[in-house]
């Protein structure tokens, strides 16, 4: 361990370099508070983030838990950044970050029985109605980690897609979004309020974003990497990773979610927001796949199916 007298060198060697007196900067040590847990990660201004709209109790799981959701993506998000921005991405950076992406959304899908078993039904049903028409399809977090994990032509909808080449404006692909489909009348044609609110608030962040991640996406940054790293099977193995938990295993959670609380009988209850949920989360109808190229043609044909299966035999 370094003396104190070594320690006040460097310091010293420090602001000199700025044109500061360290001296004053130790003076404003003497006079500094204490860091303490609860200020540091400002607990009490977390604590009172919480303004349900109605008195039903277990509204104040549905507002926490969705609050959890933004904090975790905003960690997944600075790992894209993070590998994007590396000039000498090697191998083992990249596993390591990728690898951080899929840990915080393994620990999402597995928290999620929060959502299916922890809310009374009843009171859900009934403290959704004053939520219209804010909607969990407005998350701009989900989206950019979208835009930052493939080419945004894996994002346009499966119809549309074989129009446009990676080449084209981002604007233009992004008016044939897959996501659009899911606030959209099906029998009109007519945008939900939940999609004119969600575009107005943030088209232009999107559209820039996405010509921003051209060159930076995680497919982007994978194809930089050698040709020998690109067929390691760890490499390929945290891709496919993030490809299933953001395209299969995360909108399924919702799924399971939606066919407990919306789904009765033989009329279901629309979503909050009017999103289409029975077309919009099975993975087998959207075919979202990030990264094409690393999975068979039978894989990509069967695309999520295995697993909404699976969800609704249990």
């Amino acid at each position: 361990m370094e003396t104190t007298k070594e320690l006040l060198e460097k310091l010293n060697i420090k602001y000199a370099a700025l044109g500061e007196n360290v001296n004053s900067y130790l003076e404003g040590l003497l006079h500094a508070e204490v860091t303490t847990y609860w200020d540091y990660i400002q607990l009490d201004t977390l604590l009172t983030l919480q303004k349900p709209k109605t008195s039903f109790p277990d509204e104040a799981v549905f507002i926490m838990y969705h609050q959890i959701t933004e904090l975790y993506f905003k960690l997944a998000l600075r790992e894209f950044e993070q590998i994007g921005a590396n000039q000498e991405l090697s191998k083992a950076f990249f596993i390591s970050r990728v690898t951080r992406i899929n840990r915080y959304f393994d620990a999402l899908i597995k928290s999620f029985e929060i959502m299916i078993e922890g809310i009374d039904r009843e009171e859900f049903l009934k403290f959704r109605m004053s939520l219209l028409p804010a909607s969990g399809f407005q998350s701009a977090q989900y989206r950019e980690i979208e835009i930052y994990s493939t080419d945004f032509l894996q994002l346009v909808a499966k119809d549309q897609r074989a129009n446009f080449s990676n080449n084209d404006s981002i604007s233009a692909m992004f008016e044939h979004v897959y996501w659009k489909a899911g606030a959209t009348d099906a029998t009109s044609g007519k945008k939900t309020l939940t999609l004119t609110q969600f575009e107005e608030k943030y088209r232009d962040a999107f559209i820039a974003l996405g010509e921003s991640c051209r060159n930076k996406n995680l497919w982007q940054s994978y194809l930089r990497l050698s040709a020998e790293d690109q067929a390691d099977q760890s490499v390929q193995k945290v891709l496919r990773e993030n490809d299933s938990n953001v395209n299969v295993n995360w909108p399924l959670a919702h799924y399971k979610s939606a066919v407990r609380y919306l789904a009765r009988d033989s009329a279901d209850i629309a979503a909050t927001g009017g999103t289409n949920w029975q077309k919009y989360l099975p993975p087998r109808f959207q075919k979202r796949i990030f990264y094409p190229a690393l999975w068979t043609k039978e894989e990509q044909e069967n695309w999520g199916k295995s697993w909404v299966d699976a969800s609704l035999a249990l």
